[in-house]
């Protein structure tokens, strides 16, 4: 009599494109044979998700920006999610439960509701790289280890809602029930060595494939991000910062430029009005495997960490207005330049 077979489903919270396709190598490389479950909990990615390339996807609406109408909302969209991606998730023995980070009230129940839901006596919690947000630690504060507690409470009132609570990092690294963390190659990070699973580069790079100029003129792609916007820069130094990388790229000789401009940024604060707006359908790291550029540049976007490893070296990668950007502190300074540098940027 053969052995019965262990049914395991691998399910992936994502709310980048970054993720999504960290999310999509883990499935090819790591969870083979698994039933793969993407959720996806930003609108914003609904164009970069193909549902042909999972056996079943969803959207998850945020309870804190999305609650349900009508009283007690937010308690009443974190059940309603459960519920949902339950009923995707079936039964199985074994259950995968990957996400970015685990100190939220959105993810964190399903560590508890799902397994309860699904049966699976075989269930692991892993953490799926962030870019530039994964090279360093965020130790909990007192108030997040208080709002921990606090939500805790909600299993008086739903029995499915009981919150796992951990200490150390607050993504989760540190907590007893992850056990991997993958990363992204050859970026530095400060996670538990027993624990990281390097990635595989997160795009497959065919230059046979790439367009090719079939004039000889030199392309660009400048990298777009909110600086104002999102506080990082002062509103005196866009124009300035504007013009320096368009100067710069008038003087390698670049005459086609495309700018891709960042969902939270609609200002498109660093396009210049000679450039060529671009659109791409899915992430931006595949459409920069399939398309020739001979510079990448940007400010401090992660972006330009990727472009680096898809490019050779005789394409330029560098990043501007170093001296003029914010950061939280020297250290997040130091240890955002120091993951350029190891990776080829140049930093200006």
């Amino acid at each position: 009599m053969s052995d019965p077979v262990t049914v395991t489903v691998a399910v992936y919270f994502v709310a980048s494109p970054l993720q999504y396709l960290a999310a999509k190598r883990i499935a090819e490389r790591f969870e083979q044979g698994a039933r793969q479950i993407l959720v996806w909990y930003k609108p914003g990615l609904k164009q970069v998700v193909d549902p042909e390339e999972w056996d079943a996807c969803t959207y998850m609406s945020w309870p804190r920006w999305e609650p349900l109408p009508g009283a007690f909302g937010r308690h009443r969209r974190l059940r309603a999610n459960i519920a949902m991606i339950a009923n995707l998730v079936g039964k199985c023995d074994r259950l995968v439960i990957h996400s970015a980070v685990f100190d939220t009230e959105a993810i964190n129940y399903f560590l508890h509701a799902l397994p309860q839901s699904s049966g699976a006596d075989d269930v692991h919690a892993r953490i799926l790289p962030d870019g530039l947000i994964s090279i360093r630690r965020y130790p909990l504060n007192l108030h997040k280890r208080i709002a921990q507690r606090v939500r805790r409470l909600r299993r008086f009132l739903a029995p499915e809602l009981v919150y796992q609570t951990f200490s150390g990092d607050r993504i989760g690294s540190d907590a007893p029930f992850v056990d991997r963390v993958y990363v992204l190659p050859g970026l530095p990070h400060e996670y538990p060595h027993d624990k990281v699973v390097e990635l595989l580069p997160l795009v497959d790079v065919d230059v046979s494939a790439q367009d090719v100029a079939q004039d000889g003129r030199k392309r660009a792609l400048v990298v777009g991000q909110p600086l104002v916007g999102a506080g990082l820069l002062a509103p005196r130094d866009l124009a300035p910062l504007t013009i320096e990388i368009h100067d710069w790229l008038a003087a390698q000789g670049i005459t086609d430029v495309d700018y891709k401009g960042h969902p939270k940024d609609p200002m498109r604060e660093l396009q210049h009005s000679d450039y060529r707006l671009i659109e791409p359908n899915g992430a931006l790291e595949s459409w920069m495997a399939a398309t020739r550029y001979d510079a990448v540049v940007g400010v401090r976007s992660s972006a330009l960490m990727f472009a680096r490893q898809i490019y050779p070296e005789s394409v330029q990668v560098r990043a501007f207005g170093w001296d003029r950007v914010k950061f939280k502190s020297e250290q997040e300074c130091t240890d955002m330049k120091n993951a350029f540098v190891l990776c080829g940027v140049d930093v200006v």
